[in-house]
């Protein structure tokens, strides 16, 4: 997919009248805080090797959670608070492993699939490999699955990088995306949703029935990595049956054992605890307040979960670090903003970006209720693009702009103007100070999958930088090596700049960063497009 990007030349050098609405001495002033009295490192070392891994309601989230308050408050910070919405369960590993007891004896890579119960102790037996993608298949292992640990993925043949795995944007990659490409509000279906939700219980339920011990599935990723998500949190969900993730080269080894005279035995232990005691997730919030325009403010945010299978470095200890250094430069120049300056720290993000969503739920729009009972049924994240129409709330302008971190540790690009053309050449005169630095690339392309999302479907002006790849999409993402060990210093403090630029641009501008129209119902792209056969 190709997408439109202006760029911004290296040699690039403001008009006398742009210059006049960046403050470039105030900018001088985060440089020298950012770069030269750096707290980011410090930051994202005691979420990663401290803290390490935050699962949303578990015992390390709640930990994070804490700590990220009281730094914001020994910051100077004010109105440092968290904010509860409904989640579910906490879970959390105490312990695990996996083995093959034979043919030979050997080690296994494999880790607890989030949010599946304990084994209740060692567990030992032989496997069976039973790919079961439909309820249809079940008829084909009825009464072949008691005592077995089932293995239901259906081993491939793998696979080898053909690219490097680290690397970071060319200039000529930023400049050859150069089609518009306009942010779509429409419908999403959720009919598949529905069935697949359905199905993972029937699955879960029909394993218990026939006798099954376990389930394993191999790792989506080679390289013995391992990520161990999963997404039956709510209360009531809860499966039945242990699952492991298993890395994907000893699940190709255990899948052709399988077919020998000699099929292996495994053992597995998988010690976990369920946390009940709340079942509140929490978005950390802290505000520099500001002197004018009242009621109006302008916000950064990353999300502060993680998943398990490590201590969620660049996904997204980084952002997060990014975010509260930001902070901390701006109240320790003493800025006096014109608008409120907020920080969030986002909750439940890897379970459908549910934090963000419940912030836009309670302060700036919110969308008429599913009128399908089935649909109504589902979360509120399922549904939300498919409910019309949007309805402000009384804060909906009040949020003149938001900017998100959240796509590793590689420093800043640039920033997706997500479609806004009226925002795109004063975010190009913002990046102007920053372009020995690396970041001169303004890009009207849409981005997904994380915290401003939701904002953007209401219309209100969210955004997220364009930043240099690195290993993170390769090897990083969700996986058992997002370590503190792959983050880079030098771009993490180059963000924090960038960042704290943006914000201090964006508070004290005359007026309100220009938006989109409020998104209504779109009308089909083909009206006369016969619809697809089921």
């Amino acid at each position: 997919m190709k997408h439109l990007l202006v760029g911004l030349s290296a040699l690039c050098i403001a008009t006398p009248a742009l210059a006049q609405s960046v403050d470039r001495v105030a900018i001088n002033g985060i440089i020298d805080q950012g770069l030269n009295h750096s707290e980011v490192m410090q930051t994202a070392a005691y979420l990663t090797d401290r803290i390490g891994g935050r699962m949303t309601n578990s015992p390390q989230m709640r930990q994070a959670e804490q700590w990220s308050q009281q730094r914001f408050r020994d910051w100077g910070l004010s109105n440092v608070r968290a904010e509860g919405f409904e989640f579910g369960r906490g879970w959390s590993i105490v312990r695990s492993s996996a083995r093959m007891t034979s043919p030979r004896a050997i080690e296994l890579r494999a880790i607890p699939v989030a949010w599946t119960p304990s084994t209740n102790g060692p567990i030992s037996a032989g496997v069976i490999v039973a790919p079961i993608t439909k309820v249809e298949d079940f008829d084909k292992w009825r009464g072949k699955l008691a005592g077995k640990i089932v293995m239901l993925s259906l081993p491939n043949t793998g696979s080898e990088p053909t690219e490097p795995a680290f690397r970071r944007w060319t200039d000529a990659e930023l400049r050859d995306r150069n089609t518009y490409v306009q942010p779509q509000h429409s419908h999403v279906p959720v009919e598949r949703q529905l069935k697949m939700a359905e199905f993972a219980g029937r699955l879960d339920a029909f394993l218990a029935e026939e006798g099954a011990l376990a389930w394993v599935k191999m790792s989506q990723r080679d390289g013995g990595l391992l990520h161990g998500t999963g997404y039956t949190y709510q209360v009531g969900a809860t499966p039945k049956l242990p699952g492991m993730e298993i890395a994907a080269e000893d699940y190709r080894r255990l899948a052709r054992l399988a077919l020998t005279d000699t099929p292996p035995m495994l053992s597995l232990l998988s010690e976990v605890q369920f946390h009940d005691e709340d079942v509140n997730a929490y978005n950390i919030l802290a505000d520099i307040p500001g002197t004018d325009r009242s009621g109006e403010y302008v916000m950064a945010g990353a999300h502060l979960d993680s998943w398990v299978a490590s201590d969620g470095a660049q996904d997204n200890a980084a952002g997060s670090a990014v975010v509260m250094e930001a902070a901390r430069i701006l109240s320790q120049m003493k800025v006096k903003p014109k608008r409120t300056i907020r920080f969030a720290l986002w909750n439940g993000e890897e379970q459908g970006i549910l934090g963000s969503l419940a912030y836009v739920d309670r302060y700036l729009a919110t969308r008429a209720p599913a009128t399908d009972p089935a649909l109504a049924a589902l979360p509120s994240n399922r549904t939300w693009r498919n409910r019309w129409p949007v309805e402000p709330r009384p804060g909906y302008r009040d949020l003149v702009a938001y900017f998100n971190l959240d796509n590793g540790s590689g420093k800043i690009r640039g920033i997706n103007a997500e479609g806004n053309v009226a925002a795109a050449p004063i975010f190009q005169e913002w990046l102007a100070p920053f372009a020995s630095m690396g970041a001169t690339t303004v890009s009207l392309r849409p981005s997904g999958g994380t915290d401003h999302v939701y904002m953007q479907t209401v219309g209100v002006p969210g955004y997220q930088f364009i930043q240099d790849p690195l290993d993170y999409s390769s090897r990083i993402h969700h996986t058992s090596i997002d370590s503190y060990d792959h983050l880079k210093p030098e771009d993490l403090r180059q963000a924090a700049v960038i960042l704290a630029s943006f914000l201090l641009n964006a508070a004290n501008r005359d007026a309100p960063l220009p938006r989109m129209p409020l998104p209504t119902q779109p009308t089909p792209t083909d009206p006369f497009e016969y619809p697809a056969a089921d």
